[in-house]
């Protein structure tokens, strides 16, 4: 059983607390670490109102401690997965595993017992 710990930074420095995840495979293509990262946040989300999850949800407002949903509703984890997909596709985040950089959601990855995973997303410069 490997252990993958996630870690959420945001290029302006903002670092969430890191989380850990089990997983029984020794190896799965980055699209599916990406799901299971995207679908565990939505289960994990303990405020309704604040969501702190990989992409914005429709519907909701950016703020300084993740997105506020307008109206307070449950999260569709499948939509959020096609939304993080597209957001990768678009250089919306990057994933570092270890020191390196993964470029190809149909990369295999080799989960061990201690690896981490880091979700850098790209927060764009205000001014300039």
């Amino acid at each position: 059983m490997a252990t993958v710990t996630f870690v959420d930074e945001t290029t302006s420095g903002t670092r969430q607390d890191a989380w850990e995840l089990a997983m029984a495979e020794e190896r799965l293509p980055l699209r599916e670490v990406i799901r299971r990262q995207v679908f565990q946040g939505v289960y994990n989300a303990r405020q309704p109102e604040l969501f702190r999850g990989l992409v914005q949800p429709t519907e909701a407002e950016r703020t300084l401690n993740g997105y506020r949903m307008r109206t307070p509703r449950r999260i569709e984890p499948e939509e959020q997965f096609l939304r993080a997909v597209d957001a990768f596709g678009r250089n919306g985040f990057l994933v570092l595993v270890g020191e390196r950089q993964m470029e190809d959601l149909d990369a295999e990855l080799d989960l061990r017992l201690d690896t981490q995973v880091c979700l850098l997303k790209l927060v764009p410069l205000v001014g300039g």
